[in-house]
């Protein structure tokens, strides 16, 4: 992260998964999984690419229940470590992969960098997301803090939904 960054507050979540590290970290890395709990409860998730190495790009469509939203979203993998870490770059983007504003708030930031740490704790997993606008306009930042605690409740409810995912591939 830049300096600009560390300085910023930003989104710290933790969570521990009965499960073991390599198999979080699979389910974060494989599309046949990824597809199956990422997102909003209910929405479902077209995995159309997912390319897990510095560089490489995950693009979906998430749809809602009724087929009547549908959001394309990016992410540019800056580091994988297996099964320790993953760094990636978040935005919206058209099915092609192209970075968009969020449909929801011009000023949301263009992209988002989030470092996902797993670290084992018996057969057990603490995982932990760091996240934050990726050089932010002063409105960017602004509009990211209003909205934290809701991302952070949206976060949650994936976060149940990869708990419930782990316990069905045990």
């Amino acid at each position: 992260m830049t300096e600009k960054q560390e300085q910023r507050q930003g989104l710290l979540l933790t969570r521990v998964f009965d499960a073991p590290r390599e198999l979080v970290f699979q389910v974060w890395t494989n599309p046949e999984h990824f597809g199956k709990w990422w997102g909003p409860k209910g929405f479902s998730l077209e995995v159309v690419q997912m390319d897990v190495r510095p560089g490489g790009m995950f693009l979906g469509c998430q749809k809602s229940p009724d087929g009547s939203m549908a959001m394309w979203g990016k992410f540019v993998y800056q580091e994988v470590n297996a099964p320790e870490k993953l760094v990636y770059v978040q935005s919206f983007s058209d099915e092609k992969g192209n970075t968009i504003r969020a449909p929801f708030n011009p000023n949301w930031p263009l992209e988002i960098i989030n470092i996902l740490t797993l670290e084992p704790s018996g057969d057990k997993t603490v995982l932990t997301l760091q996240g934050g606008p990726l050089n932010p306009t002063e409105e960017e930042q602004a509009a990211f803090d209003a909205m934290a605690p809701m991302v952070q409740q949206g976060f949650g409810g994936t976060f149940d939904q990869l708990a419930d995912y782990l316990a069905s591939q045990r």
